[in-house]
């Protein structure tokens, strides 16, 4: 008895399955792109430091990348993802401020195979990896551009090949806390490394009004750069100038490539209940936490790898050394001295949430000879302090503050006499 072929069973699931075996007979499609992975989202963070093209999908993207020359171009193709809106629409994720692709486009190479080109405007340094899902983000894509000549802007005061200026020894008069004017006196630069926390793809924490972390500690972050470039004795140096991201261990890089003599990392925090309110300070601990919330602090604020996006293959002996050289006791001595005198200036402006400077352990902390300390300006979950973080003159007023904790700090704990001044 003769059997027709000539249409495909009636039950569906069947129907799916031949219909799936006929296609890889025509058209050499694997069988699992069949069930492609949709992009539902794409993202652009531009910056002079590097630009990331994020490809959020709802399930993992089989890729590969390569690049071409004369145009400058990488090519990028997604194995056994659907072709949609975010991709068809992905030409005017670009604009003409970013500084190293002038256009991005997409289009069905072959069947089963979608091709992403980016036209590039100078050569760079391609990194093309994937993320696993975390948080709210599914599976990522992620392609990092970096110059293929770096311009370190944290770098910005070497750029000339020179040490930075020797300023005069200006002795500065500043107020003790105690109504007493001391003498400040700095016999050569002070570096501090300032550190916007989060950026990019990963946001930080989120006001009800919409107020997002990233954007308050870079504001914050700039103003108070600016301040302290204006003191005769002091340069600042940002870990990130911009709106992406920078993994934790790579700004505690930045600060010790520029022989940072402090490092201030900047946040907005946030609690599960809205009526919390305060401003904070935390050092490293080498041990347990000092309280419940300070470990939970750590926990979300270390977890900003994972939710930025850090190619975890990439082996970098100078960071492990860095991150593993905890043996840091008088450093962390001298955190806290730092903390207490952030304190004491923060809360001239606004309520202490603790009265003490906390720990607990922060990754971005972690440098072994570099006092740090991680500043938490109010809690960005509050309604009426997500307020206050968003005003441009509060911020300024947070700036000062931060910036007369340093000062206090360096009345009583002058750097030592150094060689070479904050170079890499």
């Amino acid at each position: 008895m003769s059997r027709k072929f000539d249409r495909f069973p009636a039950d569906p699931k069947r129907r799916l399955i031949l219909q799936g075996a006929v296609a890889s007979l025509l058209f050499g499609i694997a069988p699992r792109a069949l069930a492609g992975s949709a992009v539902v989202a794409v993202r652009v963070w531009p910056a002079k430091a590097y630009t990331r093209i994020t490809l959020e999908a709802n399930a993992p993207l089989q890729f590969k990348h390569f690049t071409v020359p004369d145009p400058e171009r990488l090519v990028v193709d997604l194995e056994g993802a659907d072709w949609g809106e975010e991709l068809s629409n992905i030409a005017g994720r670009i604009g003409t401020e970013d500084p190293y692709v002038k256009q991005l486009r997409a289009g069905r190479f072959k069947p089963g195979t979608v091709r992403v080109v980016l036209d590039l405007k100078t050569e760079v340094r391609p990194q093309v990896f994937a993320l696993e899902p975390f948080g709210e983000y599914q599976h990522r894509l992620v392609i990092d551009l970096y110059p293929a000549k770096s311009e370190d802007p944290l770098l910005a005061l070497l750029q000339d090949g020179k040490a930075p200026p020797q300023p005069a020894n200006k002795p500065q008069k500043v107020e003790n806390g105690r109504g007493e004017a001391e003498e400040l006196k700095v016999d050569r630069l002070v570096t501090i490394a300032i550190d916007p926390g989060h950026g990019g793809e990963d946001p930080g924490a989120v006001g009800k009004g919409g107020t997002y972390e990233k954007t308050v500690t870079l504001a914050i972050g700039k103003k108070l750069k600016s301040l302290i470039d204006k003191e005769p004795n002091m340069r600042a140096v940002l870990t990130r100038d911009d709106d992406y991201f920078v993994p934790l261990g790579q700004r505690v890089v930045k600060a010790r490539k520029v022989n940072a003599d402090l490092f201030m990392s900047i946040h907005a925090d946030a609690f599960v209940r809205p009526d919390a309110n305060g401003s904070s300070v935390f050092a490293l601990s080498e041990g347990s936490a000092t309280s419940t919330a300070a470990k939970w602090l750590a926990k979300t604020q270390n977890e900003s790898d994972l939710i930025g996006g850090v190619r975890l293959d990439v082996k970098d002996p100078h960071l492990a050394k860095t991150l593993l050289d905890l043996t840091q006791t008088a450093t962390i001595n001298d955190s806290l001295k730092l903390g207490k005198a952030m304190l004491t200036a923060i809360g001239e402006i606004n309520r202490l949430h603790k009265p003490h400077v906390e720990q607990a352990g922060f990754a971005v902390l972690k440098a072994p000879d570099i006092p740090s300390v991680l500043v938490e300006t109010a809690f960005i979950s509050n309604p009426e302090e997500e307020k206050k973080l968003a005003d441009d003159a509060y911020q300024t007023k947070m700036a000062e503050s931060l910036l007369a904790g340093i000062k206090r700090y360096l009345s009583k704990n002058p750097p030592l006499a150094r060689n070479k001044l904050a170079q890499s």
